[in-house]
């Protein structure tokens, strides 16, 4: 199996309501909406959040199915526009698939919900996604960081600040500040 690179940015915006236009008016093809729970698993010294990688459970309803993903997303490299080994597969039963994580030494440390409204534009996914108590975020992946770019311009985001962090390590924080941790 060759080992995929996972090319991506994700930009905090205000609103979805200016990226979905521009996303209407460049006829950009709109995939699907869904309902994404992330669960995260970590050893019980930490050492994914450690060195900055990630096992992940993924639940995603689009209408009435259900799709599980287990995805491994190696470290990410340093630059402007995030790129990171990803390995996934599809699974068949999420409560198989804990049990044989939880075999393996690894135990859940986070959840992590989230609404997606995906589209594809310009040899590129366009997810427009909600996170209760983080807002409204855009990720644009793709296949090199020129064509992100060109993306991330034509929808009207050119000047948006890249945002570096990842979802999870957001909701641990906010947890983390709620906590009064």
């Amino acid at each position: 199996m060759e080992a995929y690179t996972e090319i991506e940015t994700k930009l905090s915006v205000p609103s979805h309501e200016p990226v979905r236009r521009a996303l209407k008016r460049l006829a950009a093809e709109s995939v699907s909406v869904q309902f994404q729970k992330d669960i995260y698993f970590d050893t019980a010294q930490r050492s994914f959040t450690e060195t900055d990688r990630c096992l992940r459970l993924r639940r995603q309803k689009t209408g009435s199915t259900e799709q599980l993903y287990l995805t491994y997303k190696g470290p990410k490299q340093a630059a402007d526009i995030k790129k990171r080994q990803e390995v996934e597969l599809e699974v068949g039963d999420a409560h198989q698939a804990e049990d044989f994580l939880s075999a393996l030494g690894y135990r859940r440390i986070l959840i992590v919900e989230k609404e997606r409204d995906l589209w594809r534009y310009g040899n590129c996914h366009v997810a427009l996604d909600r996170l209760a108590g983080l807002g409204t975020f855009v990720e644009i992946e793709g296949p090199d960081d020129h064509t992100i770019r060109a993306v991330q311009e034509s929808i009207g985001l050119k000047d948006s600040p890249h945002v570096q962090e990842s979802y999870a390590a957001m909701v641990a924080r906010q947890r983390q500040t709620s906590d009064g941790n």
